[in-house]
């Protein structure tokens, strides 16, 4: 339930024929030479078709890089496992929103320890408090050194312009 979790990872789920053809319909149309494999900007261009965001140059050296390092794009078996993966990635996060939405009873958009109790003490009335709290405690530090360092990064990308 929470990514920082040991463990946590989204749930593997085969795509349909129909989601199958769409990405390799999309490759196709990105691999406008005919070579075989999507360079960097076509690969952009299909993440775009498929997911309607432009992946940044860190995210997009990322996934080419983690299907074939020493090539100068991306094939089309890697290209569908990319996109499976990013698909699954997505569908764990609406998960999760959803999840934050079933426990944020109050509306204000964050849960406080004690709406985090509520909800556990709901859909785990045996786990112990103290578990409750540390993962409360977990999920908070998580945040706030996500946000620190993002603060961090904009700070220093500031001061050196």
């Amino acid at each position: 339930m929470f990514p920082s979790e040991a463990g946590a990872r989204p749930r593997a789920c085969e795509a349909s024929a129909s989601e199958r053809r769409k990405w390799v319909e999309v490759f196709k149309a990105c691999d406008e030479d005919n070579k075989g494999y999507l360079s960097r900007e076509d690969f952009k261009i299909a993440i775009v078709m498929l997911f309607g965001y432009k992946p940044s140059k860190i995210e997009a050296d990322s996934l080419m890089s983690s299907v074939n390092p020493n090539t100068s794009g991306i094939s089309l078996e890697g290209f569908l496992h990319v996109v499976q993966r990013k698909k699954e990635a997505q569908l764990y996060r609406n998960e999760i929103r959803h999840i934050f939405t079933a426990f944020d009873v109050h509306y204000r958009g964050f849960l406080t320890l004690e709406d985090f109790k509520r909800a556990f003490s709901r859909v785990a009335p045996k786990l112990p408090a103290r578990t409750v709290l540390e993962v409360f405690s977990a999920e908070v530090l998580s945040i706030i050194t996500e946000r620190s360092m993002a603060v961090h990064r904009q700070t220093w990308c500031w001061r050196r312009s």
